[in-house]
């Protein structure tokens, strides 16, 4: 028979804190490294075919650089992009993917908005109608 002290309980007690502590620390420590400047965001694009591609952005002398790939492993395709932050529309245009490695890098400086920023991507390849898209917040 097992007599549940006192001195128990107060360990049992303790011991529930001291893991709501560590997961409650597990849950705030992404938003501490996204907070540190300098330090890229990295999300993998998702596509709708068989590219890849990736959407990074970092704090860089109060912008952000952003920066979005995509590789179809094909030189010399079109790509139409468009790329938001908060919503609001700060690139539109296209880009070809280049040789040898058949893909396109797109560079932007763009400001760095109060609080988080949401960056979105999207590539539609103008032939094949694949979709390529990755959104972060930084």
């Amino acid at each position: 028979m097992s007599v549940f002290t006192s001195h128990s309980a107060s360990r049992l007690i303790a011991s529930s804190g001291l893991i709501c502590a560590l997961a409650l620390s597990a849950l705030v420590a992404p938003a501490a490294t996204l907070a540190k400047s300098g330090d890229p965001v990295i999300k993998a694009a998702s596509c709708s075919l068989s590219s890849s591609g990736n959407l990074k952005a970092k704090a860089d002398n109060g912008r952000l650089e952003v920066e979005f790939e995509v590789d179809q492993n094909r030189a010399n395709r079109l790509w139409n992009i468009k790329v938001w932050d908060d919503g609001q529309r700060v690139f539109s245009g296209a880009r070809r993917t280049v040789a040898p490695s058949g893909s396109f890098t797109l560079r932007l400086l763009v400001p760095n908005r109060a609080g988080v920023d949401t960056i979105g991507a999207r590539a539609v390849n103008a032939t094949t109608g694949e979709v390529c898209r990755a959104t972060l917040n930084i």
